[in-house]
């Protein structure tokens, strides 16, 4: 399921949409990270170029992080 989420970044409010899986695994990220997962959404809303939306970011970095930790172990 789909579900819009919101966050405070760099003092204002967005909002995002991702599906369960992605938001499950961006707070197990953050968690395994140590740090607030509004950081890490900050932190990828940072990185994202100026073309890409904040969801499709965030989806792209959970992917990019699954796919390193799978390589790392295997």
């Amino acid at each position: 399921m789909i579900a819009k989420h919101s966050a405070t970044l760099h003092g204002h409010r967005t909002s995002f949409t991702l599906e369960d899986p992605f938001w499950q695994e961006l707070k197990s990220i953050a968690e395994s990270r140590d740090m607030p997962l509004a950081r890490l959404i900050a932190e990828i809303d940072d990185g994202r170029g100026p073309e890409g939306n904040l969801s499709s970011a965030l989806r792209l970095y959970v992917l990019a992080w699954v796919k390193a930790q799978a390589s790392s172990a295997g």
